[in-house]
């Protein structure tokens, strides 16, 4: 199998991009990188493109490993063929490989190993072998009694034989390739309930599925019943759909010993293949559930670190709680700490008064403008609190905030070296603030599997989870860039090309040295050699920098085409050199994009990325989405009603639908079946973390706490 024309079908690449982007990746360029400044090279392909396709590169490469460690292992025993060769040359997948070595594969002691050993691999031969005039398999079996092996009856060495028949059969990957087909296409996936309080499996106790219509969360939510011993899954399957495919590959027509033979492989197919086959499917299914899963987790995830921060905005952070109170933190625009307290506005307590004078003193004496509430314990207490206080300052908003991984957080080493003033409880409400305030730079610090944005995390094989979320972690702090001056150990290593390491030698520089004043600067850092220069330059911003080219995305390896691209636009000196460089789509427009090009030898996509960086330069992508929703009022399960219209925002998308915040404690479901009119395949093709939505209440289930939405304006 060609690697380079497998990824030139399957990404739709011509092979010389296919060829850039495998050069740029085993050169130890970082995705970000090659992302953003190779696009001449990668025909402008986005980092989520990127990844996959190195995802795809790393399985093919690993395939191809499988694949020569077999035909040497084949060939070293002499058994291999041009048949043989051609069939592990053809095959796709690591469980076609497996299937084409199990005949060759050193085995332990089987039923047929036994038959083997006592002589009766001859017997077997003849019987299979089926010719029409040969005697009736008993009676070639009285040939090969032998007491002394075990062999006591012809019995027995017919059974023997039938044993070693079995695993010929067994052994046949057309057999076990057609059959997995087959079963895959035709069979179901079932599971029965094993106890009689099935919990939240009770919608699983007597389930039925084909297997080619089976969702991702099913599969995922089966294979955790069967593990906490709830149900019982398998798959089920027409065995005569089997027995026909053996017979056609193995049983001969018109022979004495035609029934043994097909008497062998209904042997071979209960205890041999079907065992294996059912294993194979379902591992197939859950790798491919889970993979889905982490795809949304991965999606959700980007959306949230994506959300617009609310910038320069005094921020008031709530941490809900009952026994150990409200805890609350004052952090100004920069998220510096102004004030911390812990307050009781839970009635029970009788301090609601008391509370409430604390609050509305912060407000008067920082200026709060908006106030950021944990969705955690004693939450929906909090904000009915706080929109009361609210009422006495109209210009005041509040936002409820998911508080997931918070605590892992504020317990953390890092936290403690962050805030080594404030106890754990206290640091918790300075990163619930935070987190309104700018949702990346807050959330980088916390193990992305904690951020609670997906399904099943904790089922789904946690090593690729965890790459595959470090993955868009890395995108996203790299598309929104960083102040080189005063980004936190969390972000720099975040970066392209910076280590643990080097992001705390930078922290160190600028402890000794003072504030980075140019992007050159970066290479007096012990161990940010010209390599880890390269890839982390352009994302990293300079606003002390007197070279104006420091303040953007502009890559210190295209500053002289930004030079070149302003001369030829005939923009001023003075306008560059102040930062506000006007006009110049106008002056690009008019000489034309494939002209400047040409003069500067640089390409189209490195021109136009620069164009877009000098207009606005150091420009946030988060800036132009829709603000985050804020609220100055708050709803009761209780108060809503059927038909209610409402706007709210989608917290989370799975599966099966997306959760969306309406200002109730609880957020609503709307089902996929109730976004849109037309069939969608994914919830991800309607919504994304962050929307911000009308909705229509459809059911409220006040004891469950449950509350149906809609999309769909009822008529």
């Amino acid at each position: 199998m060609d690697i380079r024309e497998t990824l030139a079908e399957e990404f739709k690449l011509s092979g010389e991009i296919v060829d850039n982007i495998i050069v740029l990746i085993d050169e130890g360029n970082t995705i970000p990188f090659i992302a953003r400044y190779r696009k001449e090279k990668t025909g402008a392909l986005d980092d989520q493109v990127l990844r996959d396709f190195n995802d795809r590169l790393t399985y093919l490469r690993s395939l191809e490993e499988q694949r020569q460690k077999v035909f040497d292992a084949i060939t070293e025993q002499g058994n291999m063929t041009d048949e043989i060769a051609a069939a592990l040359n053809e095959a796709r997948t690591v469980t076609e490989i497996d299937d084409i070595y199990r005949p060759f594969r050193p085995k332990k002691k089987t039923r047929a190993s036994v038959a083997k050993a006592k002589g009766l691999q001859p017997l077997a031969d003849r019987i299979y072998e089926q010719l029409p005039d040969c005697d009736e398999p008993i009676k070639m079996a009285e040939e090969y009694v032998n007491p002394e092996l075990g062999v006591e009856t012809p019995e027995d060495a017919l059974k023997g034989a039938s044993d070693i028949i079995a695993e010929i059969i067994s052994d046949d990957p057309n057999v076990r390739k057609r059959v997995r087909y087959v079963c895959m296409m035709n069979g179901r996936l079932k599971a029965e309930g094993k106890q009689e309080d099935m919990g939240v499996y009770d919608t699983y106790k007597a389930f039925s599925c084909p297997l080619t219509k089976l969702q991702g969360y099913q599969i995922l939510a089966l294979n955790r019943g069967e593990k906490e011993d709830f149900l019982r899954v398998y798959v089920d399957f027409d065995d005569n759909r089997a027995y026909s495919i053996i017979a056609s590959e193995h049983v001969k027509e018109g022979s004495p010993c035609t029934s043994t033979v097909m008497e062998a492989g209904v042997d071979a197919w209960s205890r041999l293949i079907f065992p294996s086959i059912e294993r194979d499917i379902r591992n197939e299914l859950t790798d491919n559930a889970d993979e889905s899963a982490i795809k949304v987790f991965s999606t959700n995830l980007r959306q949230l670190l994506m959300q617009p921060p609310v910038k320069n905005k005094i921020a008031l952070g709530l941490d809900p709680g009952y026994r150990m109170g409200c805890k609350c933190a004052v952090v100004d625009p920069t998220g510096r700490v102004l004030d911390t307290g812990v307050i009781n506005p839970v009635p029970e307590f009788k301090k609601v008064e008391q509370s409430k004078t604390v609050v509305r003193g912060w407000i008067k004496k920082y200026g709060v403008q908006i106030v950021a509430i944990g969705n955690g314990t004693a939450s929906h207490e909090t904000e009915v609190f706080a929109a009361d206080v609210l009422r006495e300052f109209p210009d005041v908003a509040y936002m409820v905030v998911s508080e997931a991984g918070a605590s892992v957080y504020s317990a953390s080493p890092l936290a403690a070296k962050e805030f080594p003033e404030y106890d754990v409880n206290l640091r918790s409400a300075i990163s619930i603030a935070r987190r309104l305030q700018d949702p990346l730079a807050e959330l980088v610090k916390i193990d992305p599997k904690a951020i609670g944005v997906g399904q099943y995390q904790h089922d789904l094989p946690q090593n690729r989870l965890s790459e595959a979320l470090d993955g868009v972690v890395e995108d996203c702090v790299n598309a929104v860039g960083v102040d080189l001056n005063t980004a936190s150990a969390s972000l720099l290593t975040r970066i392209s090309g910076i280590s643990g390491t080097i992001a705390g030698n930078i922290i160190t520089y600028r402890e000794e040295n003072g504030a980075f004043k140019s992007r050159s600067e970066l290479l007096k850092v012990p161990k940010l050699g010209p390599k880890a220069f390269e890839q982390c330059a352009g994302f990293l911003r300079v606003p002390e920098s007197k070279n104006f080219f420091d303040h953007t995305a502009v890559h210190p390896e295209s500053y002289e085409a930004a030079k070149g691209l302003i001369a030829i636009c005939g923009i001023p000196e003075s306008e560059m050199k102040s930062g506000r460089i006007t006009g110049l789509s106008e002056k690009i427009d008019e000489i034309g994009m494939n002209i400047i090009s040409e003069k500067l030898g640089v390409g189209i996509p490195t021109l136009t990325d620069i164009a877009l960086e000098l207009q606005k330069p150091g420009r946030d992508p988060r800036d132009e989405l829709p603000p985050p929703m804020l609220r100055t009022e708050i709803l009761g399960i209780e108060s809503l009603t059927v038909g209610m219209e409402l706007r709210g925002t989608v917290r989370n998308v799975v599966d099966f639908g997306a959760f969306v915040d309406i200002g109730v404690h609880q957020d609503g479901l709307v089902h996929k079946s109730r976004m849109s009119d037309q069939r969608i395949n994914h919830p991800s093709e309607i919504l994304k973390v962050g929307d911000i939505i009308t909705v229509w209440v459809e059911s409220v289930d006040i004891p469950r706490k449950r509350i149906g939405l809609t999309m769909k304006k009822p008529k």
